[in-house]
């Protein structure tokens, strides 16, 4: 996780401070990755002794943790696309497993007594399951809580919407000591639009993205490859299918390019990925999914990737060539995120309202890639110090829930 700035356990005489982190993970990877960095970095830095992980990632122990991290495995739920959720148990409705959920919620947090709890995005967690939770730990006084929001969450207007259907403001206003945003401010602010109070506005702090750095080292080809991510792979079939045609139509086309499709690309879609795959000879390799993900994107020469979060702090973390290729639905989230990264000159965004998506485009962006300049050539160093300033804000809050229980 590369160096941290040192921070005390405890104090003297007392247990090894704790932090839980929580992550609704509906969909898709991107909270429990980001939960497993923040949970490294506390860990590894001293500044907690321990960490544990709610999850409803249903791909969670596919990943390996740090000693001292641990994750407890809450029953899945997935999101259709209306836009409803369905549990991941046949045999459950989905308020059988919401209860199921809030009941693990509250006895894990009850008897581990974490000093810390991190919330990832969901001020109320998934369908309100957080909330009593965070009445009985606010009424005890012992736990800091903190809300973290990832660099972009949704368009203003979209999002203060939601944030006042799900309660969510109310709770920020009422449950949370501090609220982290792990993307630097100058990038894009994510609560524009919301009505918080000054007081919440006071208590917010940009901690800059969260640097990523090989956990678990895994071998990579020889030769030289680009990498092509969707992420998760759950809304990633329209770019696998448009990187495939460029390599399809253009027999000169190359590097070699190293496929990961994640592992939530499966089924018939896969499968016939797959059949186009093979008839490209050995131009394009794929897998399924790679928990190891950091070694591919340190040794490869450029990525083509989709606009999620973590992906986007791995592009600027390895200080890769990138062009990103954003979803636009149900979220335009990834596609503010690239805009904005292409106008500060980290990435190229291959816009289907600018550039149209086409297998012409995608061939020339290809092309084109070696030409770009790495991030770091924009000043990206400069904005990945979330992991420190996570490290620093979670010592001071612990230090001071400690001196208002002395008092």
């Amino acid at each position: 996780m590369g160096a941290y700035k040192h921070a005390t356990p405890g104090l003297s005489g007392q247990r090894p401070r704790r932090v839980v982190l929580y992550s609704h993970d509906t969909f898709g990877l991107g909270h429990l990755r980001r939960s497993r960095a923040l949970a490294s970095a506390l860990t590894q830095s001293g500044t907690v002794g321990s960490a544990i992980i709610l999850t409803g990632s249903p791909v969670a122990g596919r990943f390996t943790f740090p000693r001292a991290v641990d994750h407890v495995r809450l029953p899945g739920v997935k999101k259709l696309a209306d836009g409803s959720y369905v549990s991941q148990n046949s045999g459950m409705g989905l308020e059988a497993t919401t209860s199921l959920r809030e009941g693990l919620i509250n006895s894990t947090i009850t008897q581990y007594d974490p000093d810390l709890l991190i919330v990832d995005k969901e001020p109320t967690g998934f369908r309100g399951e957080l909330l009593p939770t965070l009445e009985t730990l606010t009424q005890s006084g012992r736990t800091r809580i903190v809300l973290g929001l990832r660099d972009v969450l949704d368009e203003p207007e979209v999002l203060e919407s939601e944030w006042q259907r799900k309660g969510a403001l109310e709770a920020t206003e009422k449950y949370y000591d501090e609220v982290w945003v792990y993307g630097p401010k100058s990038v894009y602010d994510p609560t524009q639009g919301l009505p918080l109070s000054d007081a919440v506005r006071a208590r917010t702090h940009w901690t800059g993205y969260l640097r990523r750095a090989i956990i678990d080292p895994a071998d990579v080809p020889d030769t030289p490859y680009i990498l092509i991510t969707p992420g998760g792979g759950g809304d990633g079939e329209a770019m696998v299918d448009l990187v495939l045609k460029a390599y399809e139509q253009d027999p000169d086309l190359g590097p070699h390019a190293v496929l990961v499709y994640g592992p939530f690309l499966s089924g018939d879609t896969r499968d016939a990925f797959e059949t186009r795959v093979a008839a490209l000879d050995g131009r394009v390799t794929a897998t399924g999914f790679d928990s190891r993900i950091e070694s591919l994107f340190a040794g490869a020469q450029g990525v083509i990737c989709m606009g999620g979060y973590n992906t986007f702090c791995e592009v600027l973390s390895f200080d890769q060539r990138a062009v990103i290729v954003p979803r636009t639905k149900p979220r335009l989230e990834q596609w503010i995120r690239a805009h904005r990264a292409e106008e500060l000159g980290l990435v190229r965004n291959l816009d289907e309202f600018r550039d149209g998506l086409s297998a012409e485009s995608m061939i020339a962006a290809i092309r084109a890639l070696p030409h770009q300049q790495r991030p770091s050539q924009a000043g990206a160093d400069g904005l990945l110090d979330g992991l420190d300033v996570v490290i620093e804000r979670a010592r001071l809050l612990m230090r001071s829930s400690l001196i208002d229980a002395a008092e």
